[in-house]
């Protein structure tokens, strides 16, 4: 038994029963403020989130018991895991049993990587046991403006596209940002939206979690995407619009270890987006940009040159709003607009020619297909990376010297007709004609 699956039956049997206690909010000058008690034995946490005020949020005009009930419910897994106790007890809010099957699916899908990296052996059925109560709870009243879109920026490449290809469409939109940084209010600026304009969800973690994870308690990757999802469906009751529309593409779908379920983007995948809907009826989340390969995002991306000095999409130097140029991210990103900008520029945005570092090998390695797993990023799939390299190489590379990772490659895909759409998603027939035109667009 390795030591982490050794660690998480020791936690297991000194932690049997973590509680979901209560949930509350509070509507105070700097907006609506939502705080959550969670206990584990001796250990209690208290996350906390406000959405920021804004004029065209009615804070006080719906039931938010509901919402803010599901959201503890989403919080309440980044603090389980932790420990991963046997039983999890709500003795707030209500959970009929098919509600409790949502909660358990998604838990052990989103925490695949998790449960992969840190080695633990367990399944599906014994993992946890939900213990929830039957109250009921009203659900939130939607104020519908039909005709509108609440956008999740979060400072790549995705969400400027879906920004840009609405707002270009005439559609009324209001861009969504969880905890701002550099990127993210530098792309939404750059899209005629100053702050005030757009939806601020601010979100802390208990600090009492980081100093358990720093002796040693378990740790890892949990389903942002599925938290952001239960946030943007209190933000349209607040807002009163009621499409959300992402920016997850088709290869969210495809599994991150090759030959199993285990998928660093499962809250991104369609699967996800269908369960969520099916818990959540009445509310219209879905990503606009499902019927798009990675490739035609990045195509239409390069159109937007007004972004290319801001956008970033590196995890790890998203603090200091860099390009890290060092991971799997960054590489994937330079990769995947390589066919679209010229390398001179390409490599400014970046800060250097990434194709060149051959201390990327092993991450290179991953993208294409030639080691065990994909890297655990968000990152496309196999084949639109060999796709995008060949057509690399044809744009760029056809005679003369090539960069060092490309030297000895040999790719032999075919190249690709981007405006070819697949047919998948909850597009109206007008989002997906608005998706249409700009693939079959001549580049500006």
């Amino acid at each position: 038994m390795n030591d982490m699956n050794a660690k998480y039956r020791e936690l297991r049997e000194r932690y049997p029963e973590f509680e979901y206690l209560a949930y509350h909010h509070e509507v105070t000058e700097k907006g609506l403020r939502l705080w959550f008690d969670f206990r584990m034995g001796e250990v209690e946490f208290h996350p906390e989130a406000l959405f920021e005020a804004r004029p065209f949020l009615n804070l006080k005009a719906v039931n938010l018991d509901r919402l803010v009930f599901d959201i503890g419910m989403i919080e309440l897994i980044s603090y389980w895991k932790c420990a991963c106790t046997p039983t999890v007890k709500v003795s707030c809010g209500s959970l009929a049993d098919e509600q409790i099957a949502f909660w358990k699916k998604l838990y052990w899908n989103g925490l695949g990587e998790f449960f992969y990296t840190n080695g633990i052996n367990s399944n599906v059925t014994d993992f946890m046991n939900i213990e929830g109560t039957q109250r009921s709870l009203p659900a939130g009243v939607f104020i519908e403006k039909r005709d509108s879109y609440l956008v999740p920026v979060g400072g790549g490449k995705d969400s400027v596209v879906t920004l840009e290809l609405l707002r270009r469409a005439g559609k009324t939109i209001r861009p969504l940002i969880m905890n701002p940084r550099g990127a993210t209010t530098e792309c939404a600026r750059v899209a005629g939206f100053p702050m005030e304009e757009v939806l601020v969800i601010r979100r802390k973690i208990d600090p009492v979690l980081l100093d358990l994870n720093a002796q040693g308690y378990l740790n890892g990757h949990t389903p942002f995407s599925a938290m952001l999802a239960f946030y943007t469906r209190l933000a349209s009751a607040l807002s009163g619009i009621p499409n959300v529309a992402l920016s997850n593409e088709s290869s969210a779908n495809e599994s991150t270890v090759i030959g199993t379920s285990v998928n660093h983007q499962y809250s991104k995948s369609l699967e996800f987006e269908d369960d969520f809907r099916c818990y959540c009826p009445g509310f219209n989340y879905f990503s606009f940009l499902r019927p798009l390969s990675e490739l035609q995002i990045a195509m239409l991306f390069s159109r937007f040159t007004a972004y290319h000095d801001v956008f970033r999409s590196c995890n790890v130097g998203s603090k200091q709003d860099i390009w890290c140029g060092h991971c799997a991210k960054c590489l994937f990103a330079y990769i995947i607009l390589a066919p679209f900008i010229e390398p001179e520029r390409l490599n400014q945005i970046f800060g250097k020619s990434m194709l060149d570092d051959i201390s990327l090998r092993l991450e290179f390695e991953q993208l294409i297909g030639e080691a065990e797993t994909k890297p655990f990023e968000c990152v496309g799939t196999v084949g639109e990376v060999r796709q995008a390299l060949a057509m690399t190489i044809d744009c760029w590379y056809n005679v003369g010297r090539r960069p060092a990772l490309l030297e000895n490659l040999e790719i032999r895909e075919s190249l690709v007709q981007l405006d070819k759409l697949a047919n998948l998603g909850n597009l109206t027939s007008e989002e997906r004609l608005i998706l249409q035109q700009a693939c079959t667009e001549k580049n500006n």
